[in-house]
């Protein structure tokens, strides 16, 4: 089996756009995440409580919603396999609420690319949105990653 071609911070620069992942949110998936987390909220899975607030359904938690943004689950992960070294940060800004049901897509444009001089690694930030099944954008956020570079910089 060929290897797949790999890319390094070098390959990297603003204005680059990548798409993400589909992911459809289940009730299941709200309640795998309410037993993993403790967080269980009734508003996240009992629908009476949930009609009586401004959503009136049950909605997905943040953090789980934050976790369909996750690069890993992309076709761009596989050419990083050689240069990723870590995630540093994570931001979102939650734009709509997601419900049970709704499908979201990921997005990656990159946002800056910062080398670390005389090392061979570097920063690559990625603004990150997810939309849903009608295109309207449930989050705005950005992805901080380490990454390796071929060699060091001068």
């Amino acid at each position: 089996m060929a290897e797949a071609r790999q890319l390094y911070i070098e390959d990297f620069a603003p204005g680059q756009s990548f798409p993400g992942a589909r992911s459809t949110c289940t009730v299941k998936d709200f309640l795998d995440f309410a037993r993993i987390t403790g967080d269980a909220h009734p508003i996240h899975y009992d629908a009476e409580y949930a009609a009586g607030t401004r959503f009136g359904r049950p909605l997905a938690h943040g953090l789980l919603v934050a976790g369909y943004s996750a690069l890993g689950a992309t076709k761009l992960s596989t050419l990083l396999e050689a240069s990723m070294v870590a995630m540093l940060e994570v931001s979102f800004r939650y734009r709509k609420p997601v419900f049970a049901d709704d499908v979201l897509t990921s997005h990656f444009e990159v946002a800056e690319v910062l080398r670390d001089p005389g090392k061979d690694t570097g920063r690559i930030r990625f603004k990150v949105t997810l939309t849903n099944q009608t295109g309207e954008t449930v989050v705005e956020g950005s992805h901080l990653y380490l990454m390796r570079a071929r060699g060091p910089s001068a």
